[in-house]
C-alpha cells in the first residue's frame, strides 16, 4: 500500500527499556542496555518495518534520549506528526529485569526529576489540532492501558477514542497491564485493583479488536474463551489471547480458532515479542482488508503474527530484532 497518511495511529507511550544482564538487577547489575520501547511506539515501529503506512500519538521530552527516538522513527518511516515536546518532563526509563531464559518483569523506572514523565502529560490541544488530519486516513486506532494511570494523558485518551468512534474508526485495543505504572510501589504481578478495571473497562465497550494476554482475560472477565469475552461485549469486537508460548485462540469474524506459537531457536529477550505479534496481525490485516476479492484467512493471519513475535524474541530489546515481511515470510517457509 503506498499512502502519504496513515493507515494505522498507535497511542501511548514511547520510553527506554533498560535490561539488565542475565538474571540481573539492571538498577545495580552491569553491563546494561537501554533499549527504545513503549508498547504503542513498539507497534508503530513493527507496522512500518512490515510496510504498512503508520502514525504514533504520545509525548516525549526534550533531552537526548528523545532525540534519538524521534530519529529512529524517522528513520523507520513512522509518521510523528502527533508526536509531541514536552520540554519539564524527560522521557521514562524503565528497569526491566530477564531472567536467565529471557523472560521479563518491569521493575521501576528511573529519570523522574520531580514532575513525572513526559508520556504521562500528552496534550489533549496538540492532540486535537493533529488528529484532524490523521483521521482522513487511519482505520485503526491502536491504544493500551497505560495512558489511563495518568489524569492528563487519560483526558487525551478518553477525546481521540470518543472521536474516533464518531468517524467510524476501529479502536484496537491491547490491554497490556503493567501495576507499576499505575503504581511504582506495586507488585509487578499484581492484578488489577478496582479503580484501574473500573477505568479499563470503559475501553472494553469501545473496541473493535481486543487483545488480552491469558490473565488479563481472567483478571478482567473470569474466564480465558474469546468467543464468550466477545458476547459479554455491547460491540462484539474481534478477540486474541496469548498465552505465552501456548497456543493462541481467537474469535475472528464470527469464527473461533486457535493457533500454535512458534518458539525460536533463541530467546535472548521476550521485550515486545506481544507488540511485534500485533504489529504482524495489524500489517497482515491491513492487506487483506485491501485486496480485493480475498476472504481473510484468520489463521494465517494469527500465523504470520506469531512469527512477528517469535523472531522479535531472537534479538536484544522490543524495536531493533523487528522483521520485515520478507524475513517473516522467509522464516515461516523453514518451520
Amino acid at each position: 500500500m503506498t499512502r502519504t497518511l496513515p493507515v494505522v495511529a498507535c497511542l501511548g507511550e514511547a520510553l527506554v527499556d533498560r535490561l539488565g544482564p542475565l538474571g540481573g538487577d539492571p538498577l545495580i547489575d552491569k553491563p546494561v542496555i537501554d533499549c527504545f520501547g513503549g508498547a504503542p511506539a513498539n507497534v508503530a515501529c513493527g507496522l512500518a518495518k512490515l510496510g504498512t503506512n503508520v502514525a504514533f500519538i504520545g509525548r516525549l521530552g526534550s533531552d537526548v534520549i528523545s532525540d534519538k527516538f524521534r530519529n529512529l522513527m524517522k528513520i523507520r518511516g513512522v509518521n510523528i506528526i502527533g508526536l509531541q515536546t514536552d520540554f519539564k518532563r524527560p522521557c521514562r526509563i524503565v528497569l526491566v529485569r530477564r531472567s536467565n531464559c529471557g523472560e521479563r518483569t518491569f521493575n521501576g523506572f528511573e529519570g523522574d526529576q520531580g514532575d513525572g514523565f513526559a508520556d504521562q502529560a500528552l496534550d489533549i490541544n496538540q492532540l486535537k489540532e493533529t488528529f484532524q488530519i490523521l483521521s482522513k486516513k487511519v482505520s485503526w486506532l491502536l491504544i493500551g492501558s497505560i495512558p489511563l494511570a495518568s489524569p492528563i494523558s487519560r483526558e487525551a485518551l478518553h477525546w481521540i477514542v470518543d472521536m474516533a468512534i464518531k468517524q467510524g474508526i476501529n479502536i484496537v485495543f491491547d490491554v497490556n497491564w503493567r501495576p507499576t505504572f499505575w503504581n511504582p510501589n506495586m507488585d509487578p504481578t499484581t492484578g488489577p485493583n478496582l479503580l484501574s478495571i473500573k477505568e479499563i473497562t470503559y475501553l472494553f465497550e469501545c473496541a473493535s479488536l481486543l487483545k488480552l494476554a491469558r490473565e488479563e482475560a481472567l483478571w478482567f472477565f473470569e474466564n480465558d474463551d474469546p468467543k464468550k469475552i466477545s458476547l459479554s461485549l455491547s460491540k462484539k469486537p474481534d478477540v486474541v489471547i496469548t498465552d505465552g508460548a501456548r497456543p493462541i485462540n481467537w474469535f475472528l469474524g464470527g469464527n473461533s480458532g486457535q493457533t500454535a506459537t512458534i518458539v525460536p531457536k533463541v530467546v535472548q529477550d521476550t521485550t515486545g515479542a506481544g507488540d511485534a505479534f500485533m504489529a504482524g496481525f495489524l500489517h497482515k490485516l491491513a492487506l487483506d482488508s485491501y485486496s480485493e476479492n480475498k476472504t481473510i484467512d484468520f489463521h494465517e493471519v494469527v500465523r504470520f503474527a506469531a512469527a512477528c513475535g517469535a523472531i522479535t524474541c531472537s534479538g536484544s530489546g522490543a524495536i531493533d530484532p523487528q522483521p520485515t515481511q520478507a524475513e517473516v515470510e522467509k522464516f515461516l517457509n523453514f518451520i
